[in-house]
């Protein structure tokens, strides 16, 4: 697993030249292949890591408000193997195929979640067996990366991405996008969120 920072992505949402510092724009290494090797950081943060410049991760929503770090996009690299959907899911005896995103909730800390998508498929000895509905899925950030155990190839990598990135007091917002390709995740906790009425 290996996931990379950058604002330089064509067609992602936060793909600009220079942030609000004036700092030139890069891609960059967050954690490579499972382990952590850097960091998100601006001028006044590269010290603290044992740096010396910043990442271009500086901005403000406008020109009335004060910039401060805000996320690049945050992508899942493509698995280096070839490795189709189709295989993906042939490997697998029971799960779940979660296809696009859905509602979320996210503690403070951002180590808590649980994340839903926009539509779900059950797999049954490797085939796609029907589809499901009111599935989301529970994990914390620790467990959740350490399950992961397979990456689909760039064939199937896409973007996703939001322009309602909110941090800060007062809040702003900040579009980002977060790309990758279709993944494994074994053991995951899924819950069924669906409502009784009456």
């Amino acid at each position: 697993m290996t996931i990379v920072a950058d604002k330089l992505q064509a067609g992602s949402l936060g793909a600009v030249g220079y942030d609000d510092e004036g700092v030139k724009t890069k891609e960059w290494t967050l954690i490579d292949q499972g382990k952590l090797v850097d960091y998100e950081k601006i001028r006044d943060q590269a010290h603290i890591v044992g740096q010396t410049a910043s990442d271009g991760c500086c901005y403000a929503d406008s020109w009335g408000t004060v910039q401060f770090q805000r996320m690049p996009n945050v992508s899942l690299r493509p698995g280096a193997a070839k490795l189709s959907v189709d295989e993906l899911i042939s490997k697998v005896d029971k799960g779940i195929y979660i296809a696009g995103r859905g509602s979320y909730s996210i503690d403070q800390q951002r180590y808590n979640f649980q994340f839903g998508g926009q539509v779900f498929y059950a797999i049954e000895k490797g085939k796609i067996a029907g589809m499901l509905d009111d599935v989301a899925y529970q994990a914390n950030t620790q467990e959740f990366w350490n399950s992961c155990a397979a990456v689909c190839d760039q064939s199937d990598y896409r973007l996703f991405g939001s322009f309602f990135d909110g941090k800060g007091q007062p809040s702003q917002v900040s579009a980002v996008s977060h790309g990758s390709a279709s993944s494994r995740f074994n053991a995951v906790n899924v819950i069924n969120t669906g409502r009784k009425i009456g």
